[in-house]
């Protein structure tokens, strides 16, 4: 076997097939060919070859005895320790090439693990962000647990206002006919939040209990659902029923109903938020640096990402969507069009992301290699040790599920993007 580069992330594998080895991909080809065949005079799969070969011709049996011998030269090709093949190898064979009695070549192309040529990763300099939180953030914050914990209580008057909370029925039409997923019964909405297409909340406002109306919309251009994009739509509504918000007020007693550990008072409950808020502004602007330098060293690296990659970190993100999809039991294209995305929108989407994600990855271990950030055994044995803890298993029942290369990689990875994380400067 020899191999050539023959580009940045391409490499050619170029193999002689001996007469014996053909010969021997050509019995393999037989005994798997004759099993189904019925010549007169002879027991099903029980024909000679000679017989064989007189009826079908010894042809036949090529394509089956060189998918034989490349089974065997592409586990050869995964032999070499100074690349790393991605995706599926192809075959590279002049199909009149291949001859019974004489010795042929054949070539494999595969795509390669590609070498990154890094460009600058240290001195980034990013503007410093105050973490302090103020006594505005507290209050807010506040603001939401006294409105997450107030109550839906009857509304005294029967006209629907912005701000109510409607129980209604809708339906909706298009050109007379109703269309799929434009119903519901004792649908619940707080009314001015948004939830439906422009302009259908608005012409709610002012009905009265047990009005029934018609509401006229226009989906928008760019709607999930392209049969409904841009067109006329017709919702009969009917309202039954009004609730408005009765807030709580901030008292001991309100903030003994929290169950915060420790946080009986008032005053305890501020300073319990304080400290929250600030450990989120301190985590939220590491990550902001760790975000940026990550972002830095990729930007200023060369690299020739092949397509197999990327289609390989596609099918993953892919799998993932489908897997959530059907843990909430909802067909995958519905799925997409629930979170906003036409198909298209979302093939672009995790085009993008796999690419991003592939860059990153490569960018990131090819520092890791530069700067030497090795993982020590010490570090392995504590990332074992975490992943036990975080999933309450035993670590010999981690290190049956996890190999090291996983754990060394992971732990190498950690110790790069720390690595890129202290050397930002914040001015």
């Amino acid at each position: 076997m020899k191999f050539e580069k023959i580009s940045s992330n391409r490499v050619k594998f170029t193999f002689e097939v001996t007469p014996h080895e053909f010969e021997h991909g050509l019995d393999h080809a037989f005994e798997h060919a004759v099993k189904d065949v019925e010549i007169k005079g002879f027991r099903k799969g029980h024909v000679p070859r000679n017989i064989f070969e007189q009826k079908f011709g010894v042809e036949s049996l090529f394509e089956d005895a060189l998918n034989h011998v490349i089974s065997h030269k592409y586990q050869e090709i995964f032999t070499v320790d100074s690349i790393v093949i991605v995706g599926e190898p192809k075959l590279d064979l002049d199909p009149t090439a291949v001859k019974r009695n004489e010795t042929f070549e054949l070539s494999i192309i595969a795509a390669i693990k590609p070498e990154v040529e890094l460009g600058e990763y240290k001195g980034l300099e990013v503007p410093k962000k105050d973490v302090t939180v103020s006594d505005e953030d507290i209050n807010k914050e506040i603001e939401t647990l006294l409105n997450q914990n107030a109550s839906l209580e009857p509304k005294e008057s029967n006209v629907l206002e912005n701000g109510d909370t409607a129980i209604f029925d809708f339906e909706g039409f298009q050109d007379g006919v109703a269309f799929d997923g434009g119903k519901a019964e004792n649908y619940e909405m707080v009314i001015g939040s948004n939830q439906f297409i422009p302009g259908f909340e608005e012409q709610m406002v002012g009905m009265t209990i047990g009005e029934e109306k018609d509401i006229n919309v226009t989906f928008p251009e760019q709607y999930q659902s392209e049969s409904l994009a841009g067109k006329p739509a017709v919702f009969k509504v009917k309202l039954h029923e009004l609730k408005v918000q009765k807030g709580e007020t901030l008292s001991d007693e309100f903030v003994k109903g929290l169950n915060r550990d420790g946080v009986e008072t008032v005053e305890q409950l501020k300073e319990d938020i304080k400290k929250s808020l600030t450990s989120q502004k301190e985590v939220s602007e590491k990550d902001r640096i760790t975000g940026s330098a990550v972002k830095f060293a990729c930007d200023n690296a060369k690299v020739e990402i092949p397509e197999e990659m990327i289609q390989a970190e596609v099918a993953q993100l892919r799998q993932n969507v489908e897997n959530q999809a059907k843990q909430y039991q909802i067909d995958f294209e519905m799925f997409v069009q629930l979170n906003g995305l036409t198909m298209e929108q979302f093939n672009t989407e995790m085009e993008k992301q796999a690419n991003d994600r592939v860059l990153t990855s490569l960018v990131i271990e090819a520092v890791a290699i530069k700067e030497n950030l090795s993982a020590t055994e010490e570090e392995i044995n504590a990332k074992y040790q975490e992943i036990a803890d975080m999933y309450k298993m035993p670590v010999d029942a981690v290190k049956k599920q996890l190999t090291d290369d996983v754990i060394t990689n992971e732990v190498s990875f950690g110790k790069a993007v720390d690595f890129l994380t202290a050397n930002v400067k914040e001015v």
